[in-house]
């Protein structure tokens, strides 16, 4: 059973992460379900485990939290929907490798129920989708553009952080940070793809599809 939680309120992020390493310690005692916690935070910046300083570039413009999640910078703020799963790994399988992937299978089955083809990349954490109205980069290869990110802790096999996907966030927000250390390619969200898309209807298709992906 995966308890299912959205706050519409923006979350103070130091609380959110009490609220995850809480809940994930009552999984591992069997005392509470596993759960999927759907928020937004005001606008911050994170620094998972790999985070380069010299990719934090405007570190006076939003808050930064140090967090133990795995990954390098990313940015949280409104119109952007944070997914926190905290999810018993060990009865899914004791399998990271899958799970990270079953985190982005979701993701790309998420954005195509808006008919956007979101795509893994090699060396390239996140989810990409091509940009071919854009100018090639330097070096000639196409234009892509980062829409959703991933980055997650183990305590004893229960999972916490999670994924984000960008709704209708401001992009320039961005631009403080080198999202996940990668240099060259740009940030879009569903909106900036020409879609009108509400935080209520990624809610729906996140539902649909985490089932499709994690329950069959």
């Amino acid at each position: 059973m995966v308890e299912w939680i959205t706050s519409d309120a923006l979350q103070d992020y130091d609380d959110a992460v009490a609220f995850m390493e809480t809940r994930a310690a009552a999984i591992r005692a069997g005392s509470a379900d596993e759960a999927i916690w759907l928020v937004e935070h005001p606008p911050l910046y994170t620094a998972g485990t790999s985070a380069n300083a010299a990719d934090l570039k405007d570190p006076h413009r939003f808050p930064v939290h140090a967090t133990k999640r795995g990954g390098q910078y990313t940015y949280h703020g409104p119109g952007q929907r944070v997914g926190y799963v905290m999810l018993d790994v060990a009865a899914r399988g004791h399998d990271v490798r899958l799970f990270v992937r079953q985190l982005e299978e979701w993701i790309i089955r998420t954005l195509a129920e808006f008919n956007v083809t979101g795509e893994r990349r090699e060396g390239r954490v996140g989810v990409w989708v091509a940009r071919p109205e854009k100018p090639p980069l330097p070096d000639g290869s196409a234009r892509e553009d980062k829409i959703a990110a991933l980055g997650i802790r183990l305590r004893k096999w229960v999972s916490f952080h999670g994924i984000s996907i960008n709704v209708d966030p401001d992009l320039s927000h961005f631009d403080g940070i080198v999202p996940c250390g990668i240099t060259g390619h740009g940030v879009t969200s569903l909106v900036d793809l020409g879609l009108p898309v509400t935080m209520t209807d990624v809610d729906v298709a996140l539902k649909r599809t985490f089932a499709e992906v994690f329950e069959t």
